[in-house]
């Protein structure tokens, strides 16, 4: 039996978003996958991944003990069950100091993504790619679990990592916020599109979804919708463990959500997404996976920004999701001509998660399918595509030959070698 281990240290959506490359291991043969989380998520860790053996262990703050001689030793004892194992691969999924640490307890050459190699913090080929790549962020980018599932020797099939995305009879879902409140509608631009996409599907019953933050939000959503639409909202912000909101969401008609975790579960779920994507969110790199969602993305000039770098125009890819002429749309009453905000549809090729425009066009669109096709001839996936040298020229470097007998490099190489 082949042995995996997972390190994804991040949160919510990075879980679920793990999916492809997880079941990719599970899908190889005889095989065991362990997942090493943090423990905050460690419930929704054995919802999501029935499969996998959990490790849970304090890499954020969020119920942490209180001393750090408790932290200390409950990390101990899991890195001491890890490290008694032997992995035939590690697919460290984060750049961060603790799954660096993490990474020091198996022999180099079996970790994939980010590998301490004497001494060194380091980066596989495939990983140090995708870092160069990601400076051209309109062209040059895949959605982050297409990216994640290609350190495998055999990624799963894309259509085989969600399911077709359907009603489920139960009404509308809103999740009020993202962990980025700039990614996030404010609450009367979200009670307006909340009502007229109810509306425009018949949909009578909502439900608002969020933490125990987010009831304040939740109380001026309430405010600022009609009385007739408020009177059937159930508020079930604060409400909800990892289970509840698991069977909530797979209940649902549609969810309608910025870029969040709570997305990327009504994806796995097979329930249908309205999402909208502003500021630093990019469709092409965390929208909704699988077929049945749509996106609407702001098209500013400055789309996609920089999260951690402050905004010095005033938010204007707010500004189409507030205009009345988006309402219009999403009722189906008007054209939105000149917002600066494109209507796609999620597809699927064979790279993974792409985007069908129903209204107006994704900026770049030429370029981005560009790069598509480079990726897809570097990871040999279709050879019938010609040799694109200005993108090879761009994104190889000398280094990425050094080392080729390592198992991920011979895949991703062969196209070119």
């Amino acid at each position: 039996m082949k042995r995996y281990l997972i390190i994804q240290l991040a949160r919510f959506g990075d879980l679920v978003q793990t999916k492809r490359l997880l079941h990719s291991l599970l899908s190889a043969g005889d095989a065991e996958v362990h997942l090493c989380i943090d423990g905050s998520l460690e419930e929704l860790a054995r919802l999501v991944y029935p499969e996998a053996k959990v490790h849970a262990i304090v890499a954020h703050g969020a119920g942490a003990p209180a001393s750090l001689a408790a932290v200390l030793g409950r990390n101990g004892r899991v890195f001491s069950a890890l490290a008694s194992q032997r992995f035939d691969e590690v697919y460290n999924l984060n750049y961060s100091g603790l799954s660096f640490a993490l990474s020091r307890l198996f022999p180099p050459e079996t970790v994939r993504g980010y590998v301490n190699d004497a001494g060194q913090d380091l980066k596989d080929s495939w990983t140090a790619m995708a870092f160069r790549w990601m400076r051209h962020r309109r062209t040059g980018s895949i959605n982050l679990a297409d990216f994640w599932a290609n350190l495998a020797p055999k990624p799963l099939a894309p259509q085989n990592v969600n399911p077709l995305a359907a009603p489920k009879g139960r009404g509308l879902g809103i999740v009020l916020a993202g962990r980025n409140q700039r990614r996030s509608l404010p609450p009367r631009v979200l009670a307006d599109v909340a009502q007229t996409v109810a509306a425009s599907r018949g949909l009578s019953r909502l439900a608002l979804l969020g933490g125990k933050s987010e009831l304040p939000m939740a109380r001026e959503v309430l405010a600022a919708l009609r009385p007739g639409v408020a009177a059937h909202v159930e508020n079930l912000c604060g409400r909800t463990d990892w289970r509840d909101l698991t069977e909530e969401v797979s209940g649902l008609d549609l969810l309608l959500t910025p870029d969040t975790g709570t997305m990327h579960l009504a994806a796995h779920l097979g329930t249908p997404v309205m999402a909208f994507f502003l500021s630093s969110a990019w469709c092409p790199e965390t929208g909704p996976y699988g077929l049945g969602h749509t996106v609407w993305q702001a098209v500013t000039p400055c789309a996609p920004c920089l999260e951690s770098a402050p905004c010095g125009l005033g938010l204007t890819c707010l500004s189409a999701f507030s205009a009345p002429e988006f309402l219009r749309l999403l009722a189906g009453k008007g054209e939105g001509l000149g917002l600066a905000v494109t209507g796609l549809r999620s597809a699927l090729d064979e790279l993974g998660s792409t985007w069908e425009p129903f209204h107006a066009d994704l900026p770049s669109a030429s370029e981005r399918e560009r790069f598509r096709r480079f990726l897809k001839r570097h990871l040999g996936l279709n050879a019938d595509f010609a040799a694109d040298a200005d993108l090879a020229e761009q994104f190889y470097l000398e280094r990425d030959w050094i080392g080729l007998e390592r198992k991920t490099c011979k895949r991703n190489f062969k196209a070119y070698v």
